[in-house]
């Protein structure tokens, strides 16, 4: 599930409330949270400090040891340095379940706050004017392209704000969309921009009204989005003392506002699976970058990396299994 929304609408609090609240669920959840916002919060909205956030290993800081890995020996791939981001899987690569071990996860996700968490880093001085913030987040997509997920696995992940997310095919690589929107115009004019690029390839845009001090509130993101409103979270107690330096634990939550996680988490349970359709995105988001830059980055027709057979989901780790 994917959290975005305006700067300063609260995405990144949502995303660390569910991740908590499917961590504490009575049936602990295969979970994991992945920072992928230019402003690296989440680890803090878990529950750390700025300090310690810091020293988090970062993926786009291992691109390379990611693309080795879920490489393989996948034959249409001639090495780790000819992948980029969208490259998909095909027969031989690597694929990564929520929860196991691998290097990738050993090297790269630490637990924090009771939450499994993979941060891209930041976008640091030193890439000022010389990189652009989605060859990090670029590993996120790797990541995703070689997940296979199933029924009670979870991958929360906060994405960069405003209509940022749609500048590479992230954003069709997940089950539900949250655009967590506050009740404002300039709120509700960053979700118009959303569900004009999301419609156009069937994502679903659900909306989580946040900061809901009364009815009032309710009422106008009704009058704005419509049957995209989801729920809502009120102004909290307990989200406000986590601000302060002083988080409580995820029961203490509000009621209220602990129904609506659970909405949130009942609307991603809901949703089925479409393996050969997750797959023919990848293909085309890849084929796209193919063209526009990246055969010539390479030196190679990157089209030739795609395995026209091969559809990602469960029976392709079984396959897996017996090999």
């Amino acid at each position: 599930m994917a959290f975005v929304g305006k700067g300063g609408s609260g995405k990144t609090t949502l995303a660390a409330l569910v991740a908590r609240h499917l961590a504490a669920a009575a049936t602990p959840a295969a979970l994991l949270a992945i920072d992928a916002d230019i402003n690296q919060h989440l680890a803090a909205a878990l529950g750390i400090s700025e300090d310690e956030a810091v020293l988090l290993p970062s993926l786009g800081d291992h691109l390379d040891k990611i693309k080795e890995y879920l490489r393989g020996d996948n034959p249409r791939i001639s090495s780790a340095a000819a992948m980029v981001k969208t490259t998909p899987p095909g027969q031989g690569s690597r694929l990564l379940r929520v929860d196991e071990s691998n290097p990738i996860y050993e090297a790269l996700v630490r637990p924090v706050g009771g939450v499994r968490l993979a941060v891209t880093g930041p976008f640091a001085t030193e890439d000022l004017g010389v990189a652009c913030y989605h060859s990090k987040v670029g590993a996120v997509e790797l990541l995703l392209n070689h997940l296979v997920d199933g029924p009670g696995e979870y991958v929360v992940v906060d994405m960069t704000a405003g209509a940022d997310s749609f500048a590479s095919g992230l954003f069709t690589r997940f089950d539900a969309t949250f655009l967590v929107c506050e009740p404002t115009l300039r709120s509700v004019g960053v979700y118009r921009q959303y569900i004009g690029y999301a419609r156009d390839f069937g994502v679903r845009v659900h909306v989580i009204g946040n900061k809901i001090d009364d009815e009032s509130d309710v009422s106008f993101l009704r009058d704005h989005v419509g049957d995209d409103l989801l729920t809502w979270i009120s102004r909290s107690g307990f989200v406000r003392a986590g601000e302060r330096g002083a988080p409580q634990p995820i029961s203490e939550l509000e009621a209220a506002n602990r129904q609506a996680l659970d909405r949130i988490r009942s609307t991603v349970d809901g949703v089925g699976k479409d393996w050969p359709r997750y797959t023919a995105q990848a293909v085309e988001f890849h084929l796209r970058n193919a063209q526009a830059w990246g055969n010539a980055r390479s030196g190679e027709d990157l089209a030739a990396q795609v395995d026209p057979a091969f559809v990602l989901g469960p029976q392709r780790l079984e396959l897996a299994r017996h090999h």
